[in-house]
């Protein structure tokens, strides 16, 4: 299978390489950054075992397609797309927390109203509410960034008073959150679907607030169909989501939390190849276009394919 797992490249100018859950990021001189979003694929902050092909080039272009649609809000990292999975742009200081905002009752915070909770994040949840209804207005409920493991919840008043962000500038983050979101949730409705819930984060530099990494992704995003929601919701029903989901509910049908001693079940190639196949189909719902699959002959060729495209646009920018 030509999936892309692990790279490990050496441009010319990199100071350094992080690597995170799903993509690899090459630091060139401190002034750009080489964002390869690889096909590695995680669910419940765990990297599951087998890579799954097309999903980094199914990521990297929606989230592409959507810094260019809400660049009109704020300014973003993005400066080329220079290969289907990778994207260059501008160096900035992350801020530590990452913006989630929902609209609906759904996934972790349907988990924890579940369980009695009627805050998440010092947020208040009305009561009586059921899985997937729509808030009456969307909440932020951002999580800290852990360097490894899981993102914790965190408030608003707990990010200011730690420091993590000042006060003005996470205001500014929320203001930014709810346009973005307000943007997104419009495409979305041209397309069928409902954002359900998102998340964004962002950096500074020279003190500018920029977006940065995926935005409206289906790793970072939840969608459902539009058609029939309504109905679904009443009849306690699940809805039909373009999501990540379905990998999270596969794994805890088979036993995988992502808790000590459980184990991932077996990815076989027609699990692989399933995934696969819904990663395509969240790209063409979410875009409306076609998705044309990079060539693949094999992952060398990938590699080569990555290194010589990223080369010539650094080339460009020196």
């Amino acid at each position: 299978m030509n999936a892309i797992t692990r790279t490990d490249f050496s441009f010319e100018g990199q100071r350094g390489k992080y690597t995170g859950k799903v993509r690899d990021v090459y630091d060139i001189d401190g002034r750009y950054l080489v964002m390869v979003v690889t096909d590695r694929i995680s669910a419940f902050d765990v990297v599951l075992p087998e890579g799954i092909p097309y999903k980094g080039q199914v990521l990297n272009q929606i989230a592409a397609k959507f810094l260019d649609a809400t660049a009109d809000i704020l300014p973003n990292w993005k400066i080329a797309v220079p290969d289907p999975m990778v994207t260059v742009g501008r160096r900035c200081e992350p801020f530590k927390v990452e913006m989630v905002i929902r609209g609906y009752l759904s996934g972790h915070a349907w988990r924890e109203y579940r369980a009695g909770k009627r805050t998440i994040c010092g947020v208040a949840m009305p009561d009586g509410m059921v899985e997937n209804q729509k808030f009456p207005e969307p909440i932020i409920t951002p999580t800290s960034k852990a360097a490894e493991g899981h993102d914790e919840d965190i408030s608003k008043e707990q990010i200011i008073a730690s420091g993590l962000v000042s006060r003005e500038d996470y205001e500014q983050l929320e203001r930014y959150t709810r346009a973005i979101y307000a943007r997104g949730t419009e495409i979305a409705a041209r397309m069928g679907l409902i954002l359900v819930d998102t998340k964004y984060e962002f950096g500074k530099s020279d003190e500018t607030i920029y977006l940065m990494d995926e935005i409206h992704t289906p790793d970072s995003s939840r969608y459902f169909y539009a058609e029939g929601y309504a109905e679904r919701l009443a009849r306690g029903e699940r809805q039909r989501q373009l999501s990540k989901e379905f990998v999270r509910e596969w794994l805890m049908a088979n036993g995988f939390q992502g808790q000590a001693g459980q184990k991932v079940p077996e990815m076989t190639p027609e699990i692989v190849a399933g995934i696969t196949d819904r990663y395509v189909e969240l790209y063409e719902n979410i875009t409306g276009e076609k998705f044309v699959k990079a060539e693949a002959a094999d992952t060398q060729s990938i590699l080569h394919r990555i290194e010589t495209n990223v080369s010539e646009c650094l080339r460009q920018l020196r």
